[in-house]
Order: structure tokens, then sequence, then C-alpha cells
């Protein structure tokens, strides 16, 4: 039986079990590791609690109630460890974490260990020797967690206040909406204009086709009628010039967290955040380097794996070595860029989408130690023998030397050969075409082109930018169009209120230089509480300036030609929770509405039944988002909502709820998908993500769900073995 106390042993604690697993194996059997699944200790829900600013901005951590079991396991563990290795992420954040177990676990001594690669040898390495907890990291982790909910709380409940509840705002979430609501209100305000593009189709005398585009894109129709008549009646073409020149192309730098984002989501289509889930998996498989970082550097060691890569793959004409300064001002040079660990390996990934991912890690780290590309580039301008007449002209490639394109062959774009000509030849007209277009007004960010602006203004850092774009989402101020970031209209009116009211506070001047001082924490440059206090002082009396606001309920008269359909009065725009719609402008008097494209809303629809929990009220039908309801007309007073299967028929488990025993399992909707949650809500509000079976564990007693294709049945309790079958039936051949 495996000596699952850890008696005599060296406890390494980690933030995943995947990665558990991976070091485990390489330290040996002296050496027990556990994963501590992420944070174990959190600030409270209520502010009032969790900062005590008075005594210098101290927080109040609570363990997390999820991470009580995994706390008094690792207690029990470290107690008869022979010595104890934090191993959490290098960062700030892993940083905090281990800090935070240390405390918890009241290790006097605690020792850390870090590796930027979960190989054999960088474990072992860290292993050999530990350090201490720097206390500079975990400072600047806390001061950010600390500005993030102070900035949270209160814009979050002036926004409340004054527009509308649940709403909020943050210290970078606002100033990223705020870049997204500016290019909106560019498009909405782009005229557009009229211009044409000009095409003629002409063959050289050896009857090779060339496809000829005017270098001018007119604007004035009579200037368009000039070029397109004399370019129609002469038959006859001449060339007027030839320009042969050799370009290189250089290989872009290995990447950071943001150009993975970036890469990832153009080529792969992946959003930043599903980009860096996978990056953690292959990161935890011990496949590529840690996945946050904002350096460009790579190890000697890694370099001369690469080296010896394209010299086995394509000989020594296509190696040549580089470095490559990191654009951020802020990079952590003793950071290494993403790399796999193995150059040699060029596949890698459990799963279709770990194996692209890995790849393109792969290809872009090997590219960027090979040679220029060089590339022969003509360029063919020929025309009529008409004064001012413009240039049309036709662009050709050949690739004379492919270097680092021949590891990134999707870098390489379209090759186009033109054929032979010279200064004066003659070209016969085949078809002049004339195409009328719009000017087009600047396109939305794709989440792509959003992590790329974030970082150029220096607003948040590597590890924030997919948790930011996320943030956003989930709040409903942005949905995605195909692949671009639309704002909502409560989006519009968040971000509006905010750039009107606290400008300063979510400007781009501002938010990178809060980044750059809580940089300066985390060098040792700054002290946490006067930071704290400086910023503090002066947006808490900006707070209380703005307390006495009018309340944005009325976001502007509605058309005049759309009119109330009761009283037929004028109508005034308005927001909901479910975005704008128009009102009458005499309610409450008149409680006539419209949506925003002018379609009438029906009100409540009375069902003829009495509330059956307040007494008071008459149950009445209401449309959400999610569809039709029967509520309670007192509301929100009384918040009873009756099921009704056949206003929006529900999928039923047949399970009774664990939990009150009264109410049944059913399929629900929410803003996060899909759910299972107990019929008897509101007064009980017990939910699951997957679909209950009925059984219960036979360890735990906990009910069991039915989860995916791979493990048939999990018990809801995930500390519970049963919550993985595979490793319970490891534990049983063990014993």
């Amino acid at each position: 039986m495996s000596n699952s106390s850890g008696k005599g042993k060296t406890l390494v604690i980690v933030e995943s079990p995947a990665k558990a697993k991976t070091i485990e194996k390489y330290l040996g059997s002296d050496y027990i590791v556990r994963a501590s699944v992420g944070h174990v200790r959190d600030l409270p829900k209520s502010n009032k609690k969790a900062i005590d600013i008075e005594a210098g901005f101290v927080p109040h951590y609570e363990v997390s109630p999820d991470k009580k079991k995994i706390l008094s396991e690792l207690q029990g563990l470290a107690k008869n460890a022979k010595a104890v290795f934090l191993a959490t992420d290098p960062d700030r954040e892993g940083e905090a974490i281990a800090w935070h177990l240390a405390d918890e676990l009241q290790l006097k001594n605690a020792q850390r260990i870090k590796f930027h690669e979960i190989t054999n040898a960088a474990v072992n390495e860290a292993a050999a020797h530990p350090q201490t907890i720097d206390m500079n990291l975990k400072v600047a982790q806390e001061a950010r967690r600390v500005l993030d909910r102070l900035v949270g709380y209160d814009l979050s409940g002036l926004i409340w206040k004054k527009v509308r509840y649940g709403l909020s705002a943050g210290r970078v979430q606002s100033p990223a909406l705020r870049i997204i609501m500016e290019r909106e209100r560019e498009i909405r305000a782009f005229v557009p204009e009229t211009f044409w593009r000009l095409f003629a189709d002409v063959t050289t005398k050896e009857k090779a086709e060339l496809a000829l585009i005017c270098s001018e894109e007119p604007r004035d129709e009579q200037r368009m009628r000039f070029i397109e008549k004399h370019g129609k009646d002469t038959k006859t073409w001449i060339v007027r010039d030839v320009r042969s020149s050799e370009a290189s192309r250089s290989p872009k730098a290995p990447f950071t967290t943001s150009t993975l984002q970036q890469t990832a989501s153009t080529r792969l289509g992946f959003s930043p955040s599903r980009t860096m889930q996978i990056a953690q998996k292959l990161y935890e498989a011990g496949l590529i380097t840690y996945m946050r970082t904002d350096s460009t550097n790579l190890s000697k060691e890694a370099q001369h794996g690469i080296f010896s890569t394209i010299e086995s793959l394509w000989g020594k004409d296509y190696l040549h070595p580089r470095t490559f300064k990191s654009k951020s001002k802020n990079a952590q040079e003793a950071h290494e860029a993403i790399r796999p660990t193995d150059l040699h390996k060029k596949t890698g990934g459990t799963t279709p989408e770990q194996q692209k991912l890995y790849r393109l890690i792969w290809q872009r780290a090997i590219a960027s130690q090979m040679s220029d590309a060089r590339v022969l580039r003509t360029k063919i301008t020929a025309g009529v023998p008409v004064n001012d007449f413009p240039d049309f002209a036709v662009n050709g490639a050949i690739m004379l030397f492919k270097g680092w394109l021949i590891a990134d062959p999707e870098a390489e774009g379209e090759e186009v050969t033109l054929p032979e000509v010279k200064i004066g030849d003659e070209l016969k007209l085949k078809d002049f075409r004339v195409e009328e277009k719009q000017t087009e007004p600047p396109s939305r960010y794709t989440e792509a082109g959003l992590v790329k602006e974030l970082e150029k203004r220096d607003i948040g850092r590597p590890s924030t930018y997919a948790s930011i774009i996320k943030t956003i989402i989930d709040r409903g101020y942005v949905e995605k169009e195909n692949k671009s970031l639309k704002p909502t209209a409560t989006g519009d009116v968040v971000s509006t209120f905010l750039e009107e009211h606290f400008g300063k506070y979510i400007s781009d001047t501002f938010t990178a230089e809060m980044e750059q001082e809580l940089d300066d924490i985390a060098d040792g440059s700054r002290k946490y509480v006067p930071v704290m206090k400086e910023f503090y002082t002066a947006f808490h009396d900006a707070i209380k300036e703005k307390e006495d606001i009018p309340k944005v309920t009325n976001l502007g008269d509605a058309d005049e030609s759309i009119r109330c359909p009761k009283c037929d009065g004028p109508m005034i725009v308005k927001l909901s929770k479910s975005g704008k719609f128009l009102s009458c402008a005499n309610f409450p008097t008149c409680d006539g509405a419209r949506t925003e494209a002018g379609e009438v809303i029906e009100g409540p629809k009375p069902t003829g039944e009495k509330c059956p929990k307040c007494e008071k009220g008459d149950l009445v039908e209401r449309t959400g988002r999610f569809g039709k309801f029967i509520a309670c007309s007192n509301y929100p007073k009384c918040k009873f909502i009756k099921n009704d299967p056949t206003l929006n028929p529900v999928k039923s488990s047949g399970v009774k709820c664990d939990v009150c025993g009264k109410g049944e399992m059913i399929e629900r909707k929410g803003r996060f998908g899909f759910f299972w949650s107990c019929s008897n809500y509101p007064d009980c509000k017990h939910a699951i993500k997957t679909k209950p079976t009925g059984n219960k564990c036979p360890i735990c007693g906990a009910l069991m769900m039915l989860g995916t294709k791979t493990i048939p049945e999990r018990c809801s309790v995930k500390t519970c073995p049963m919550h993985n079958p595979h490793k319970l039936n490891k534990e049983k051949s063990a014993e």
C-alpha cells in the first residue's frame, strides 16, 4: 500500500492536479506532490469586511469554502513532511498563492521553488535550490487585487444608483470597454464616400495575360469617366516601367502571451481565453515553457536546441542566430518566451486543439532563429499615350530563398509570377472594368486586435488580457458579431456614463501609470501603503462628488415619428436589463412601450390567479431574456416564480432536488448557457452544471451527475475520488 501520509517525504504543493502528476514523476519516491487547485483564500464578498482602509489597506482573507478539504489534507501532509516546497506558478499570482499557503499551513520556513518549464532537468534543478517567497511580488499582486476591489465596488455601487442595478465597472475592464466604444462612435459618425476602382486586362505579344489595377481611386465621377473613356477607347497600351528588386522578410520573435493570443486568434480562430486554457494544458504536460510572459528571450540551452533542429532538418544555410528586444518596457527579461521544452519534437498534445497550438508555438520558436526569406518583387506599370492618364500596375513576387518560411509555410502568402516585358512593349486591351465602391468605416476590434491595442496602450498585463475580454463579454457589455467585438446598448450606456463622470480614471494615461506603479511595487522601488493611499484618497473624493448627480433614466428622445402605442404621445429611450427600449414620455401615467426597432412591447398578462406566496399580488405572464414565465405582479417585493412547462417546455431529469427534497431538477438556460436547477426556485436555489442521475455516491453520499463521454458518472463533490473514477481505480489497484 502506498504511503499516502507522506511521512518522511518532501511535500511539494503546486496549483494544478495535472501538473502534480507530471512533477511527481520527475521528482521520484522521496517526494509527494499535491495541488492547491488555484487560490485557497480570497477577499470576502462584503467590502466592509474585505479591506481595512484606515489600518493601511489591510486585506482580510477568508478560506474559499471549496478549498477547506484541500487545506485540511495539505495540513496533515505538511505535519508529517520532512520539508515543504511551494511550487506554484512563477509569476505574481503564483507568489501570492505560495504566501497564502505558507500562512494558512503555518509554515515557519516556507521554501519556494520556481521553474519555467516542467521538464526533468528544470524541476530537479529547482528542487535542489529552494528560495524564499518574494514578498515584493506577493505585495504587488495584493495591491492589484485590493485596488481592483476598491475601484470595482465604489464605481459599481454608484452605477447601480445612477444607471441600473446589477451593472459593474472595473479598473481595467472599463478602459477596455471605452476603447471599443470609441471605435463604435467612429463607425456611427462615419459618412461614406463614393469612389471607383478601375481594372484593365491586357495581353503581351506572347499572349500572356496581365491584370492591371489603376493606381488612382477617383472620388470624382468626371475624373472616373475621363479614365474610363481613354482606357476603353485605346486598344494598344504601352509598358511604361518595369522594376524588380530583391526584398527580405525576417522572422518574428518567439511568442509572448500577447502575440500567442493574437496569432492563435487569426490563424486558429481561438479566443484569448481558450488559447490560454489550451496553453495551460500544454505547460502542465511539460510540452511548453510557462505561457504567461512578456519576454522574447530564449535561454542558451534553448537556442542550441533550435540550432541543432534547424541544421538537421534543413542545413546550415537556414540557420541565423538572433536576439529580440521585448516591446514592453516592463518585460521581465529573466523569463523566457513561450517555446517547446523539447525543440526536436514537432508535434505535441493529446487533442486536436492542443496539437494545433503546439505546432504554432514550435513553428514560431524555430523560425525565430532562421535565415531571412528572400523574394524578388516585380512591378509592371502600363498606360495609354494620353496626358494626365494615371498608371495601371500589377505586382508579382518570386521566392528566391524560403529561409524561415520553410518552417512556417502558413506565413508565406501567394506567389505571383509575371511574364517578362520591357519598357515600351505594346499590350493589347482585352477588357476594361469599372467598379463603384463606398469607403467603409473603421472595422470593429477583433479579440486579437483588442489584445494588441491593450498592449500598445499599456493597459493590463499579459496574464490579464484574456480575462479582461471575457469579463466585458460575460457582463453583457460587448457581444461577438462574427469575429468582431460590438458594444451592446448596456455597454454603451455604462461606458458613456464613466467617460463623462470618471474620464480620468479610465483614461489610457492614468491606467498605464497605475500599472507602472504596481510594477514598481513588484521590484521594490515603491511601497504598498503610499501607492494605495495616494490613489484611493483622490478616487474616493471623486466618487463622493458624483453622489448628487441625477439618475440616468432618460437616454434621449426617440424619433418623433415613433409614437406611444397607448396614448399616441412622444417616446423616450430608456435602458432595461436586456438593452435599450422606448418608453412613453408620460410614464408612469402611461406605460406604453416599444422595442428600439419600434415594435410594441406587450405588458404583463394577468393569469387570473393570486400569488400563493404573498397572497397580495396577482400572477402575471412576463417575457424575459430567456423566454416567457409566470411571476408575482408584486415584484420585487415578492419574487415568486411559477414553473409552467407549457410556456417554455423544459427538460426534466425526473430526479428530486437533494437539497430541499420538494422540487424536481429541471434544465434551464442562463447567461452562461444551460444548467440544471430546482423547480422550487426561488425558495430553493440549488443548481448544478450537469444532469443528475438520481444515484448516490457510495463514498460521500452526494448526488451523482451525468458527465462526459469519457467519465459516464461522476460525483458533484470534486474532492471525492468518485469525481474521477480513473483515479479511484488506480487507488484501489495500489491497495
